[in-house]
């Protein structure tokens, strides 16, 4: 079954994703340093980043000796990906997450995704961690907001139109539902790791 994503939405705003990659990159690098303890990224070897973006996260990936594959439904911040991730070892494929992956079960150690979920209904969220879990033989990590709301977030992603006002709410039941253990972890004030196995 194939589903549908609004793609035009992120193709349009990649530029301006891509002037805010450095800023990420070093956030994606707090973050990694602060979950190591619980995912050991030294005994991994191949990982994956659902809805890479401009590939921030892959690239802190990479730097921790990881081979890296990064998807995404937006050619345009596939296109800045690959153009700031020249001669690494980082994969970047157009595909949707909402669709079956091209990987085998447990074909990646660990699944990571930044920011994706709260963009996706439930129903669609569902799908998303099945998928995720399918293809992880460790861990799926998903870094994303928490219930500390702020009003420019608020603003922002009503104006992006996801399901944010929902997804703070549920996120935790939702995880719950499709993983047998769920660690949240305070990254920011209103970001949280959720380390799912």
């Amino acid at each position: 079954m194939t589903h549908k994503i609004n793609k035009n939405l992120f193709d349009y705003i990649a530029p301006a994703y891509a002037w805010f990659y450095s800023y990420q990159k070093r956030n994606f690098e707090i973050t990694l340093n602060k979950i190591e303890s619980i995912i050991k990224l030294k005994e991994c070897k191949n990982v994956i980043d659902i809805g890479c973006g401009t590939g921030a996260l892959c690239a802190a990936l990479n730097e921790k000796g990881l081979k890296v594959t990064g998807i995404d439904l937006s050619q345009k911040m596939l296109d800045i990906a690959a153009n700031k991730s020249k001669n690494k070892n980082i994969t970047y494929i157009y595909n949707s997450i909402l669709n079956r992956l091209p990987f085998e079960d447990n074909h990646f150690d660990v699944s990571f995704s930044s920011n994706v979920a709260h963009g996706l209904k439930e129903a669609e969220r569902k799908i998303m961690f099945t998928e995720m879990n399918r293809i992880s033989r460790c861990r799926v990590v998903i870094i994303d907001y928490n219930q500390h709301r702020s009003i420019l977030s608020d603003i922002i992603e009503w104006l992006e139109g996801g399901d944010y006002f929902n997804f703070i709410h549920t996120i935790r039941q939702e995880l719950s539902t499709t993983f047998e253990k769920v660690q949240i972890i305070d990254i920011r004030t209103r970001s949280s790791c959720y380390i799912c196995k």
